[in-house]
């Protein structure tokens, strides 16, 4: 046999599933001469137990065998493809060919029971006593001379045989390919719903009087927990939250003079109260911080945390380590570039001249955020860090930690977003902001889904703190909604950074980021305002992010990434995808999306639905829900619907049962 998959680089690294998630695995299987050949699946679980899967050709006449397959735990998985002949095939092949045709009937008969009198012995073992009785009474139909050649071909090649040899193969000349591994997550490792927040906004207040601020704290900040936990969202992830250094402190909007009570960017880690492993002291303590956590946890929600691998020129290791920076030719440590921005409050790590103290030091770090209860890190700008580095440490850390999730903010080159993925990290951020059109959308999504999935998976963000497309900037309303409903169903995982329920739409210009950057300030978004009763209630987006985060969970459909499908709609601007899923009680579980990727201009054409993949047969007709209007509609194979700005621009259609 050749080709199996999935395959990362040749099984040197593994595929990766999370617990319940089907995949397939596939691979072309053939022999020498005529004889049939057959195929099964085998998963392997972390106790050494074999888990076979009959596999079925899917070129029928041709050699492409596979089969879907699930995993029912965590842990460490191996797979492989065996091959083998199937004498019982071969027989009922060539002996149903001649016996209907007259040619050395009794010659084919005696051979397909001594065809099964050795399936009988080989058996023995596997088969219960019922399944060989049955083997045992097409022997005697075969051998029966008082019967019609045919009708004892019949009687041996009955549907009750045939079932026997289903569920008991009776395979020879069996040929395994080398196992390949596979790593079984928890389910947040695929699916989850992020939301953003700078801890020291939340709870921030500015002196009418003075325009001073006071800085939010892990206390204020966990007065915020229950309205992100009421929109449904999994995981609350903090931007870096440690003490911030002074020298060459970036000023609002990134200027390069700080005034008097700027707070500097988060991400210019290390000052006099500490570095990576230490708290900004206007935050709160470490009980604080615990509180916090334990808030979102009663809340059912899990604290990611922001690990940026970089210091301000006031980190403890620019004295203790200074072999952990670059160092230019005139002695001066290089600050952070990345053309045309710079930063100059910012010192890269260099893991090069000292990997093993480093990497020491990085690992017992990450140790003091995981005994405070974060189970996910957020990596910034992984790429710039040795691949090898990562490799090691999310293994170490799983040794001990398998429930960690570490997610990539590599917004770089395709083959190093890939390798980092491969390298360990269970989630990705994506391309997905600049990607507009229909046909970009489907065929980026495509990539993803397909033979990407077995080892990287993405994270749909619509904005971040540090990005905001001239899409979201000049779209509207319609924009907003669109791009949250596009994140949060064609992929499983995505995030909101906070404040996008208020559409905080306005760049800085020449770049594609928000003027006045929370990265450089503080932000009181009064969400006061916008409760029920406040003076701008009805002006957010919280209820739209609700109803998404409402209908991922309640649609098993939603927590899958590979099964995407894209349907046809005539339209440049309309895109119509599904998602469906057999659940354990034999149910099936479908959502389908139709969205106007055109936020300036409302759009009516009809959607042509490729109902074999919904589960329906052709011509089927079934009623749809839609989540947005709570509208109920018959649908079929041809659907007219208008979406835009003057309706809603996506349906969210739940398949009703018949």
């Amino acid at each position: 046999m050749v080709g199996v998959l999935p395959s990362v680089d040749g099984g040197t690294r593994p595929a990766k599933s999370v617990v319940d998630e089907q995949f397939w695995i596939e691979a072309r299987v053939f022999r020498e001469g005529h004889d049939a050949v057959n195929a099964t699946a085998v998963l392997t679980d972390p106790d050494g137990v074999d888990h076979p899967y009959p596999m079925t050709c899917a070129n029928v006449g041709l050699s492409l065998w596979n089969v879907q397959v699930s995993a029912d735990r965590t842990g460490w998985w191996s797979y492989r493809v065996e091959g083998w002949s199937d004498p019982w095939e071969t027989w009922v092949h060539d002996g149903t060919i001649k016996i209907e045709a007259g040619i050395d009937d009794e010659l084919m008969l005696e051979e397909g029971a001594r065809v099964i009198e050795r399936a009988i012995t080989a058996l023995a073992a596997a088969a219960p006593d019922s399944a060989r009785a049955e083997l045992r009474e097409a022997v005697t139909a075969l051998r029966d001379a008082s019967r019609p050649p045919i009708a004892r071909l019949r009687a041996a090649t009955s549907p009750d045989v045939h079932a026997v040899f289903a569920a008991y193969p009776f395979r020879e000349k069996v040929s395994p390919s080398a196992a390949y591994p596979l790593l079984v997550e928890r389910e947040l490792a695929l699916c989850g719903a992020w939301y953003e927040i700078f801890p020291r906004s939340e709870g921030a207040t500015k002196d009418p009087q003075t325009g001073e601020w006071t800085s939010g704290t892990f206390q204020t900040a966990a007065k915020r927990l229950p309205a992100i936990a009421a929109m449904g969202f999994d995981v609350v992830y903090l931007t870096p939250i440690h003490p911030i250094g002074t020298t060459a402190r970036k000023g609002k909007n990134n200027t390069l003079t700080a005034l008097p009570g700027d707070p500097g960017s988060p991400y210019a880690i290390g000052s006099p109260d500490g570095g990576h492993d230490a708290l900004h002291p206007e935050l709160g303590t470490f009980a604080d911080f615990d509180a916090f956590v334990a808030e979102a946890a009663r809340l059912g929600m899990e604290v990611a945390m922001d690990i940026a691998l970089q210091c301000s020129p006031d980190h403890p290791y620019v004295a203790t380590h200074p072999e952990w920076f670059t160092t230019r030719a005139d002695g001066t440590i290089a600050y952070a570039e990345n053309p045309p921005k710079k930063y100059q409050d910012i010192y890269p790590l260099n893991f090069d001249n000292d990997p093993v103290g480093s990497y020491t030091e990085m690992r017992r770090m990450i140790q003091v955020w995981i005994d405070h209860g974060v189970t996910i890190f957020r990596v910034d700008n992984p790429h710039t860090k040795p691949v090898e580095f990562w490799q090691w440490l999310i293994a170490d850390v799983a040794r001990e930690h398998p429930e960690v999730i570490w997610l990539s903010e590599a917004f770089t080159k395709p083959a190093m977003m890939h390798t980092l993925a491969k390298a360990g990290f269970q989630q990705s951020y994506t391309y997905y902001a600049w990607r507009n059109l229909k046909w970009e959308l489907e065929d980026y999504c495509r990539e993803l889904a397909g033979d990407a999935a077995a080892y990287m998976r993405p994270s749909f963000w619509p904005t971040t703190h540090d990005i905001l497309t001239p899409f979201m900037q000049y779209g509207g309303p319609t924009a907003w909604k669109l791009r949250a409903a596009l994140a949060a169903l064609l992929v499983p995982t995505y995030g909101i950074y906070t404040g996008y329920e208020l559409m905080e739409s306005v760049a800085r210009p020449g770049v594609e980021e928000q003027i006045d950057n929370e990265k450089y300030e503080f932000k009181d978004r009064r969400w006061q305002d916008y409760e029920p009763g406040g003076p701008k209630e009805g002006e957010s987006l919280a209820g739209y992010l609700t109803m998404l985060n409402a209908a991922r969970k309640a649609h098993p459909a939603l927590h899958w990434l590979r099964n995407l499908v894209f349907h046809h709609a005539p339209d440049d601007a309309i895109m119509c995808f599904s998602k469906s899923r057999v659940l354990p009680d034999g149910t099936r579980d479908t959502v389908i999306v139709v969205a106007n990727l055109d936020p300036h201009s409302t759009r009516e054409t009809q959607v042509d639905l490729t109902l074999p993949e919904l589960g329906l047969p052709w011509g089927a007709g079934f009623k749809v829900h839609d989540l947005v209007t709570d509208q109920v509609w018959d649908w079929g194979q041809f659907n007219y619907v208008r979406l835009g700005a003057d309706t809603e621009p996506v349906h969210v259609l739940e398949v009703l049962p018949a």
